[in-house]
């Protein structure tokens, strides 16, 4: 399995992050040589996400991810090795023939290599350290990614459904606001397309439903960077995450979507509770009057 097959199945970004320095740095860092197909990894995607859940671990950059991790993994894991010996199968780096992680999941787990051998022939195990599980694969990296987002290569410990399109978001720093809606007269659909409208070009991201009909449709505005979801699951609302400097451009957008849709907006917070976009910030004139600083109604 070459990189360039996962290159065709999921394109990287034109200027990946943190994706370049000195590799001789790294492995003497870590006393190890590292295998080939991690390091182009590295080089073509840099830091981010293959879709929304898989981060691979760059050691370039302001936090050194790899070299970080590895540095912390025995000394986190040697109290429950001392207790529970039987649930842990595996040393750690870095004791010799030990995993040491490459990649994190949104879930907590930890995709590893058990680093016997050479290099170029360490395999891939999945880790979940909750639930103390593993899951061993006789691949690389590489092939191990190429194989999970092409639905070739399962896990019980990783989602079982992969997109039909996977996609690599480079990681930015972005500011994350809930959006809480009144309802609309309109149905769900029809509020979604005319949202994603307002900020097309647009590109799924996955969706989900329950057996009560609640819904919630990730997608991404793909020329904006911003990431989104709207749902019903946890109330009526709209999820963004968006670079810092675009709050204002945000703020406006996604205030007019809600008019378009027929919805008044509530409410809006950080993902941690903290209000934003306060009703004094958000007083607009619509249709020739300006609104009060207690309606919430978004520009035209």
């Amino acid at each position: 399995m070459t990189i360039d097959e996962l290159i065709r199945l999921v394109p990287p970004p034109a200027e990946p992050v943190d994706a370049q320095g000195d590799w001789r740095e790294v492995e003497a860092a870590l006393g190890l040589e590292l295998p080939a197909d991690f390091k182009t990894l590295i080089e073509r995607y840099g830091r981010g996400q293959f879709v929304d859940l898989i981060t691979p671990l760059t050691p370039f950059g302001a936090h050194a991810l790899l070299v970080q991790h590895a540095q912390r993994l025995l000394d986190r894991e040697r109290p429950f090795r001392e207790k529970y010996p039987d649930e842990c199968p595996y040393p750690f780096y870095p004791e010799p023939g030990g995993l040491l992680e490459w990649a994190g999941t949104d879930n907590g787990d930890s995709l590893c290599w058990l680093t016997e051998g050479e290099p170029d022939g360490w395999r891939v195990v999945v880790w979940n350290p909750r639930g103390v599980a593993y899951d061993a694969s006789d691949v690389g990296a590489v092939e191990f990614l190429h194989g999970w987002l092409s639905g070739r290569i399962t896990t019980p410990l990783l989602p079982g459904e992969v997109e039909p399109s996977p996609w690599f978001e480079p990681f930015r720093e972005r500011e994350h606001v809930y959006v809480k809606l009144s309802e609309g007269e309109s149905p769900y659909h029809e509020r979604l397309r005319i949202l994603r409208d307002a900020l097309a070009p647009t590109a799924d991201r996955g969706c989900y439903s329950d057996e009560d009909g609640e819904r919630q449709d990730h997608f991404a505005a793909t020329d904006l960077g911003w990431s989104l979801t709207y749902e019903t699951v946890y109330g009526h609302q709209i999820r963004v995450a968006f670079p810092p400097e675009d709050g204002e451009r945000a703020r406006v957008t996604l205030f007019d979507a809600a008019r378009r849709m027929g919805c008044q907006v509530l409410s809006t917070t950080t993902h941690l509770g903290e209000p934003v976009w306060t009703a004094a910030e958000t007083a607009t004139t619509v249709g020739g009057q300006e609104s009060g600083p207690d309606t919430f109604d978004g520009p035209r």
